[in-house]
């Protein structure tokens, strides 16, 4: 599956993609606000991480930013099921923070997940990520009122993080009523 937003291209990783994957997110300050990436991100977790399969309704994307010379992988960005719940999590690469990216690629995720039948989105940015905050809330999250204590292998013990969640509109049925909208169309003989 791929996705193309006004400035970004989100596509799946793929195996060759490790080594520039590696570069960027070997940087403690962005693992230390994400609870599902290893800490130190060896060469091995990229790899792995480039290559992982895309699961039907919960897929990830490499976010790129396409240029004159090709794309460049500037971060990452997906849905994962989260007990009951399903979850949206990102990463921009430091270079390129505060430009926009995350909230564009959340948004273009969203239209996805609406897409796949998930009626409901959650994130949990920690509570010292007030950037992340501020990307979900201009992607359309509010703030649920919970918060959870959530693990980073980066960080020394649990933090606490606040639930976000936006509830998505259904899209639009196009069939029609039970008998395909045909009704109308019929005469009596």
């Amino acid at each position: 599956m791929f996705i193309r937003s006004e400035r970004l291209f989100l596509r799946p990783g793929w195996p060759e993609d490790w080594a520039e994957l590696h570069v960027l997110i070997d940087d403690e300050a962005v693992v230390r606000n994400l609870a599902r990436a290893p800490w130190p991100y060896s060469p091995t977790d990229a790899r792995a991480f480039a290559a992982m399969p895309q699961a039907g309704r919960h897929p990830h994307f490499f976010i790129t930013l396409p240029g004159v010379h090709g794309s460049r992988l500037i971060g990452c960005i997906g849905l994962a099921a989260n007990q009951v719940d399903v979850e949206l999590g990102y990463w921009i690469a430091q270079q390129h923070w505060g430009q926009g990216y995350a909230t564009e690629a959340a948004q273009a995720v969203l239209s996805v997940a609406r897409t796949l039948g998930h009626r409901r989105v959650i994130a949990t940015p920690f509570v010292d990520n007030a950037a992340s905050a501020r990307v979900l809330a201009k992607a359309g999250f509010r703030h649920t009122g919970e918060v959870r204590q959530v693990r980073s292998p980066a960080r020394v013990a649990p933090v606490a993080a606040r639930v976000h969640a936006i509830d998505l509109v259904a899209p639009a049925d196009c069939d029609g009523p039970e008998d395909g909208g045909f009704a109308p169309m019929r005469r009596a003989a």
